[in-house]
C-alpha cells in the first residue's frame, strides 16, 4: 500500500484493478451448495421469484428501508446455525424455542419480518408447503439488491427450515464495535475470507443504523435510536460509493472504518477497499459471489429440517 500511496488516483485504480485480474475467483466451487440448485422450484413452484419480487416491490413503496432490512435478515440468519430461517422464529415455550430476535444484535434493529410473512402467505396460496422460509430470505436478499440498483445473481435454492434457534451463536454476531481481527475471525470461522468480509460489508451502501451504534454516537442532540444513513452519498442506492466514504474516513459504523484504519488492514482489507472503490463492476461481481458463498453456509437439505407453514413457528408435528 505504501508504494502506491503517492500515485494519482487514476493510476492507483489501474494498479489495483490490474492486481485483481491476476486473482482467480474461487467462488465457482461455492456456486451451488450441497443439494442446492437455482432451478429447484422450476417445476414445483415456478412463480416463486415473481411472487417474492412483487411483495418486496409493494413493500418498498411505503418503506424505502425494506431492501436493506431484508438483506440484513439473510446475513444474520446465515451467521447463526447456517441459512435455516432460525432468525424468523418467535418465542415458543411449547416448542422450547427462544427467539434470536431478542439478542442484542437483533433486538430493536432487525426488521422486515412482516414482509417475510407477506411473502410466505403469498407463496402458500400459490404453492402450499413448497418454498422454505430460508429460501425466502435468500431470494429476498438478491431481489432487494437488484431493485436498489445492484447486481443480479442466480440464487441457489432448496434450503429447508430449521426447528431450533441458537442464542449463544446469535450473541456472537458481528458487532459495529468489533476490531478488524475479530471480524476476520468471525467470518473465517464460517469459511469467508477477507474479500468476502469487505464485499459483504458493502451492503452498508444502502440502509440506515441507529445513531448509538455509530462513531459519532448520537451527536447534535439526536435522540437515542435516531437513524443515520450508512452511505451519506447515495443512501438508498446499491452502488460502490460506500467505499469512497471509507476512504474519506467518514464511515458511520466503527466496524466499517476499521477495515481501512486498523493496523492489520494495510496488508489485508485496505487493498480490497481501494479495488472496489475504483470499480463498481469489480465490487458487484465479488458481492454476488460472496452472497452465494454466504448462502451456502450450513443449509438443511433433503429430509433435514422442514418447510414451515408459518415462518414464525415450527410446524405442529413437533409439539
Amino acid at each position: 500500500m505504501a508504494a502506491s500511496s503517492n500515485l494519482p488516483s487514476g493510476a492507483r485504480c489501474s494498479l489495483f484493478l490490474a492486481a485483481a485480474l491476476v486473482l482467480v475467483l474461487s467462488y465457482s466451487a461455492h456456486a451451488q451448495g450441497a443439494g442446492l440448485s437455482s432451478s429447484f422450484y422450476d417445476n414445483s413452484c415456478p412463480s416463486t421469484r415473481d411472487i417474492v419480487r412483487r411483495v418486496i416491490q409493494d413493500a418498498r413503496v411505503a418503506d424505502a428501508r425494506i431492501p436493506a432490512s431484508l438483506i440484513r435478515l439473510h446475513f444474520h440468519d446465515c451467521f447463526v446455525n447456517g441459512c435455516d430461517g432460525s432468525l424468523l422464529l418467535d418465542d415458543d415455550l411449547q416448542a422450547g424455542i427462544t427467539s434470536e430476535k431478542t439478542v442484542l444484535a437483533n433486538n430493536g434493529s432487525a426488521r422486515g419480518f412482516n414482509v417475510v410473512d407477506d411473502i410466505k402467505n403469498a407463496l402458500e396460496k400459490a404453492c402450499p408447503g413448497i418454498v422454505s422460509c430460508a429460501d425466502i430470505l435468500a431470494l429476498a436478499a438478491e431481489i432487494s439488491v437488484e431493485l436498489a440498483g445492484g447486481p443480479y445473481w442466480s440464487v441457489p435454492l432448496g434450503r429447508r427450515d430449521g426447528t431450533t434457534t441458537n442464542i449463544e451463536s446469535a450473541n456472537n454476531l458481528p458487532s459495529p464495535f468489533d476490531s478488524l481481527e475479530t471480524l476476520q475471525e468471525k467470518f473465517r470461522n464460517l469459511g469467508l475470507d477477507d474479500t468476502d468480509l469487505v464485499a459483504l460489508q458493502g451492503a452498508h451502501t444502502f440502509g440506515r443504523a441507529q445513531c448509538q451504534f455509530t462513531q459519532q454516537n448520537c451527536t447534535n442532540g439526536q435522540r437515542r435510536g435516531a437513524l443515520v444513513n450508512l452511505d451519506v452519498a447515495t443512501p438508498d442506492v446499491f452502488d460502490n460509493k460506500y467505499y469512497d466514504v471509507l476512504l474519506q474516513g467518514r464511515a458511520q459504523l466503527p466496524s466499517d472504518q476499521v477495515m481501512l484504519s486498523d493496523p492489520v488492514a494495510a496488508t489485508t482489507t485496505a487493498q480490497i477497499i481501494h479495488r472496489f472503490s475504483c470499480s463498481q463492476k469489480d465490487f458487484f461481481r465479488n458481492f454476488a459471489a460472496s452472497m452465494i458463498k454466504m448462502g451456502n453456509i450450513g443449509p438443511l437439505t433433503g429430509k433435514d429440517g422442514e418447510i414451515r407453514k408459518n415462518c414464525r413457528r415450527v410446524n405442529k408435528k413437533l409439539y
